[in-house]
């Protein structure tokens, strides 16, 4: 009897562990059905703005994530990324990392070729993405409002035409191929035509008849479609089409992806995009809800924290010309007074330039913006301290730029029409003030020099010291 209770103890467990293998097996096969696709993008190398793609690209990657997309997420990466971004990528966030060696650019020595694009060739990599069904392929420069799995519904290629008459390849779905892949390259060493020597315009060559194409509507069933077809507007939403309304107005399909295809260095992860470009603060909100901003967090406080101490230390230092040390000379004083003048302005211009430089580029703009402010008025501080010059004229850009900051700002303009008129009818009210805050620093600076005895008669005095006028 126990025998027999122990047999079938024994054989309830193999049961049960079939079952849970048959089970697995199941799952793992519905599994590996959902990433059959796959979003891609690409990372490189080799420009001023490595960092700040970096940061674009793994914000686009987690809010892919956090819209559940069923698809893999890929990055075409270069074999010369630095590993511990292709970690992040990989560990931190969930994307599959993909190496490739650069691909030549045989258009480098056109006349209007821009070498930000020297590279973005790469992205014909996508074509070779054989694992997968359909890839859609993105610039880091997307901001995803909504899920679009539907797209790996489309054919072998589609893409979104914000221009009129030429496609944008920001976003685009494709069928990889080994094959096309392969002829995609000899195309490039046989040179094929190529308008702006980058991606844009290859693959536009390479699919020169896509504007006859129809356009992409997802089958209600799931299934996919064959050949080529235009995506609808709404999958691509150029972000120039918001700031003329402020607001979309874009009728042709689902309102869900953002691309901002605009100048270089107004990028929305730059701090100074907003307000200058409304839609910044928008991407920034998808980064503080991803991403975070603990890696500029640390550099913010500490930059903080030299501003406020500069500022302190010029208040109490009050360092003048009273206590520099100068040689009695010969020379022309009229020139000397002209070029202490001439360090003075730019000095001054100094104040409000450098922080561009030295804040880091893809803190949010409410911080980059406040520590924009505060690191201006600390060096323009040490300028007034140096060269004696009345405050209020010297910091009149300084309230110009507060002043410019809300007016952008408002957020109750009807449209772009009138913002634009209010912004331009500030900057045509703040012009007299602000050549007039000049005027006033120039005329501070003479008496600063005339008080400190740099003028021809005082150096003609006589005095014990013939070799110098003041010591510290």
């Amino acid at each position: 009897m126990g025998r027999n209770a122990a047999a079938a103890a024994a054989s309830l467990r193999w049961s049960t562990t079939l079952l849970l293998l048959l089970l697995g097996l199941v799952v793992g096969t519905k599994a590996t059905s959902y990433r059959r696709n796959a979003y891609a993008t690409m990372m490189y190398v080799g420009t001023p703005r490595d960092y700040e793609f970096y940061v674009a690209v793994r914000v686009l990657l987690k809010s892919l994530s956090k819209l559940n997309v069923e698809a893999d997420l890929v990055v075409i990466a270069s074999v010369d990324v630095p590993l511990r971004w292709i970690q992040a990528f990989e560990e931190e966030d969930g994307a599959k990392v993909v190496r490739v060696e650069n691909m030549d650019n045989p258009y480098k020595r056109q006349d209007n070729f821009d070498k930000r694009f020297k590279l973005s060739l790469n992205k014909l990599y996508a074509w070779s993405l054989v694992d997968y069904d359909r890839v859609v392929m993105l610039d880091a420069d997307n901001l995803f409002l909504q899920n679009t799995d539907e797209l790996f519904q489309c054919g072998q290629f589609c893409a979104v035409f914000i221009n009129p008459c030429v496609f944008h390849t920001g976003l685009f779905v494709l069928q990889p191929s080994m094959v096309v892949f392969k002829d995609m390259v000899r195309e490039l060493q046989n040179g094929r035509e190529n308008p702006d020597g980058a991606d844009q315009g290859f693959i536009a060559s390479y699919f020169p008849e896509l504007l006859d194409k129809p356009m992409f509507h997802p089958p209600s069933n799931g299934t996919k479609v064959d050949g080529t077809y235009r995506l609808p507007l709404g999958y691509q939403m150029d972000a120039s089409y918001y700031y003329l309304k402020l607001r979309w107005s874009v009728p042709c399909g689902p309102n869900s992806v953002i691309t901002f295809p605009g100048a270089p260095w107004l990028k929305p992860w730059y701090w100074w995009s907003w307000p200058v470009l409304p839609l910044g603060l928008q991407w920034h909100e998808q980064r503080r809800q991803t991403l975070g901003y603990g890696a500029e967090l640390a550099v913010i406080l500490i930059q903080s924290a030299i501003y406020v101490g500069v500022i302190a230390m010029t208040r109490l230092a009050r360092p003048s010309f009273s206590k520099l040390c100068y040689r009695r000379s010969d020379k022309s004083i009229t020139l000397v007074h002209n070029s202490l003048k001439l360090v003075a302005l730019w000095c001054i211009l100094a104040a409000y330039v450098t922080p561009f430089f030295i804040i880091p580029h893809t803190v949010h703009p409410l911080l980059g913006w406040i520590l924009y402010l505060l690191a201006t008025f600390a060096l323009c501080s040490i300028a007034i301290n140096i060269f004696m010059l009345p405050m209020l004229p010297v910091l009149v850009p300084w309230l110009g730029i507060v002043g410019v900051l809300m007016v952008m700002a408002f957020p109750w303009y009807p449209d772009g029409v009138v913002r634009a008129l209010f912004v331009f009818a500030y900057a045509f009210c703040s012009a007299p003030f602000l050549w007039a805050s000049m005027v006033r620093i120039v005329q501070g600076l003479q008496l600063s020099l005339e008080r400190e005895a740099f003028l021809p008669a005082r150096l003609g005095e006589s005095s014990p010291n013939s070799w110098f006028n003041k010591l510290y």
